[in-house]
């Protein structure tokens, strides 16, 4: 992890008990910030990032809040605030979603993965510029999005829709609120080796999947928290609307150096 002061710092971090989240979490803890742990349903794994905040010399709260909810969104905002008087940066990272074919997809489950990876993303940047603005002392917000942003994936076409949204809306967001000095920008990870992706996929296949990668592997949820921390870091403030990719290569076409033909 590099070395990046956030004594004094709030942080607010969606999806915090598990996987990129924690690791982001830790990383602002470590890094000296009170941290606002968010989990939906996690609440074990909330209280463990919790204490190991706490072993940081950090302080650290839990606060259940499902994203895709707007009212909740604001009531963990206003807990961030409750508690530690203020908020300084905020990282959506909660996310959603199921794999299927458009045309065959239970639109339960379509409509869960843009809730949550989109408009879960819109009511945190929503509420935390709001409280930003108040403050007046400006602000960080960082969106968690993905190469799926513009590699159309298949079978992940929520997914894949919701975070070209969040892209859109963040430039946009970053241009309104410049002259109040809050900075939005976006990290886009590649294929991460996080517990969310045993969801779609055995240990095995993701092993062989990753081996594929430019890199040789899948990335791992500490690098994208050191990257999220960047972005984070008050020194950087000529920084927003920018999006950081950190994918291993997955987004090169990697298969022509491999003297194959393209996926399909």
């Amino acid at each position: 992890m590099q070395k990046v002061d956030l004594s004094g710092k709030v942080a607010v971090v969606t999806g915090a008990s598990l996987g990129i989240g924690r690791s982001t979490a830790l990383a602002m803890g470590r890094s000296g910030a009170k941290v606002v742990v968010n989990y939906r349903s996690s609440e074990s794994a909330a209280d463990e990032v919790v204490r190991e905040i706490e072993q940081f010399g950090s302080e650290a709260i839990k606060v259940q809040c499902d994203v895709s909810d707007q009212s909740s969104v604001e009531g963990l905002i206003a807990a961030a605030v409750e508690r530690f008087g203020k908020l300084d940066i905020a990282v959506s990272n909660a996310a959603y979603s199921d794999r299927e074919r458009y045309f065959e997809a239970d639109m339960e489950g379509f409509r869960r993965t843009v809730d949550v990876t989109m408009w879960g993303a819109f009511y945190l940047m929503r509420a935390a510029t709001q409280q930003m603005i108040e403050q007046g002392d400006g602000g960080i917000i960082t969106l968690v999005s993905s190469p799926h942003a513009f590699i159309p994936a298949p079978r992940a076409m929520a997914y894949n829709m919701s975070k070209a949204a969040l892209e859109h809306m963040a430039r946009t967001a970053a241009i309104e609120v410049a002259e109040y000095k809050v900075r939005i920008n976006m990290i886009q990870p590649g294929w991460i080796d996080t517990p969310g992706e045993r969801k779609f996929a055995s240990e095995e296949t993701l092993q062989q999947a990753g081996a594929k990668i430019p890199m040789g592997r899948l990335g791992n949820s500490d690098e994208i928290a050191d990257a999220i921390l960047f972005l984070s870091d008050p020194e950087h403030e000529y920084m927003t609307g920018a999006t950081l990719l950190v994918d291993g290569g997955i987004s090169l076409p990697w298969w022509a150096n491999r003297g194959s033909a393209a996926p399909a």
